[in-house]
């Protein structure tokens, strides 16, 4: 199952946060149809988020076709995303450890590597433009 987790810092909506980690939990392997996500008061006890944030987390997954919700059973994946080649993500996994690797050996601790992650992946529109 699942253990979601969030990070206040990221500017990205709560719900969205738990909607993207389904998402890559599902483009990982980690996630199939069937599997059940953990329940609203099973999220909410474990982050200490409202109740209808987990809700519209799960309405936006089910309206994407990921999952559907049973009534008096829980949410469950219905659908899967095209999961990467097991091969792909290893040499992938890989390739980003040494990367880590590097990082590190540069002096970079977690919060930098995370921002210059996330600058490379979506840079600020001021440097689109530039």
């Amino acid at each position: 199952m699942i253990e979601f987790h969030l990070d206040s810092r990221s500017g990205v909506p709560t719900y969205l946060q738990l909607v993207q980690q389904v998402k890559h939990a599902l483009q990982l392997g980690i996630l199939r149809p069937g599997d059940q996500l953990p329940t609203v008061k099973e999220v909410v006890g474990s982050l200490a988020i409202n109740p209808n944030t987990v809700l519209k987390a799960y309405r936006e997954l089910d309206h994407e076709g990921l999952a559907e919700g049973r009534r008096g059973q829980g949410t469950f994946v219905s659908s899967e995303l095209a999961p990467m080649p097991p091969d792909d993500l290893k040499a992938l996994r890989s390739s980003l450890q040494r990367w880590i690797e590097r990082a590190r050996d540069a002096g970079l601790d977690d919060e930098n590597m995370v921002a210059l992650f996330a600058d490379t992946v979506r840079p600020p529109a001021s440097w689109k433009a530039a």
